[in-house]
């Protein structure tokens, strides 16, 4: 039994790509404005771009597309059941119907457009965590944040906090597979009878991994505070940050890319939409 299929969200995978060697600031802003421009897709067809993008993306990380993809499989139970709400409960133009459950050509359109806005979401972000160290990541949202330190503001606690969550999410996917392994090999069964009875099956996996995160938690903090870590306490840095031209120049093509989607939303995917009659 597979839990996450090799992959997992936060996870991140050295390299010496373009995308790796990226400013952490310039990566986190440049994916700040994608995913604010993917909310403007509304229609099947405006999502063409994106996936474009992300393979492009994909490409200049030098990682596997099917590698990308497979990371989102920890949220892909969240994505069916969004799709299948939108597909049988929005009202319009029938196309059939499945007992009482009604498929109308306005729930196909948004259940295809919300599936692939929330997967498209998840990907750039996976994306994002893949070619940035939890380190790096932790560095530069926190010198994005800092002009928050006048408003007192706890800036470098949040900061540690996410990369802790982060560096964690892996951890935790990792730890609870070796616990299921540990389980089917004593005999447990989690795929057969009803959902009270596999709801139970989960328990010895559930208590264990509770023992096992509050175990490396405090574990954490011992070594915290073994190291005199004091938070907000100024710090040096072993590899300071620098802003480079490439960088300017990746966060301008991801602004440049958002600018050519709203532009594709509006006349291109309107153009595709009309012979297959989406709604847009």
């Amino acid at each position: 039994m597979k839990f996450a299929g090799g992959f997992s969200i936060g996870q991140f995978i050295p390299g010496e790509s373009f995308v790796h060697s990226l400013d952490p600031r310039c990566k986190i802003a440049a994916a700040f404005v994608l995913l604010g421009g993917l909310f403007a897709s509304s229609s099947p067809p405006d999502f063409i771009p994106w996936i474009l993008c992300l393979a492009a993306c994909s490409r200049a990380s030098r990682i596997r597309f099917s590698s990308v993809l497979r990371s989102g499989r920890p949220v892909l139970f969240l994505i069916v059941f969004t799709v299948a709400l939108n597909l049988f409960w929005t009202p319009g133009r029938e196309i059939f119907r499945l007992g009482f459950l009604r498929v109308t050509q306005e729930g196909l359109a948004a259940a295809l457009s919300m599936g692939l806005r929330l997967y498209l979401l998840v990907m750039f972000a996976a994306m994002l965590m893949m070619t940035t160290s939890p380190m790096s990541f932790s560095d530069g949202l926190e010198r994005l944040m800092s002009p928050l330190r006048r408003l007192r503001f706890p800036v470098s606690e949040m900061a540690m906090m996410m990369t802790i969550a982060l560096r964690f999410i892996p951890t935790l996917f990792e730890e609870t597979d070796r616990i299921l392994k540990a389980q089917i090999s004593r005999g447990a069964d989690f795929e057969s009878g009803g959902i009270l009875k596999r709801t139970r099956a989960f328990i010895p996996v559930l208590v264990p991994l509770f023992v096992l995160v509050f175990a490396r938690a405090e574990n954490l903090a011992t070594a915290m505070e073994s190291r005199c870590y004091v938070p907000g306490a100024p710090r040096t840095r072993l590899n300071p940050l620098e802003w480079s031209r490439r960088d300017t120049a990746a966060l301008v093509c991801s602004a440049v890319f958002v600018i050519f989607s709203l532009l594709w939303n509006r006349h291109a995917a309107a153009a595709i939409s009309s012979f297959v009659t989406w709604p847009v």
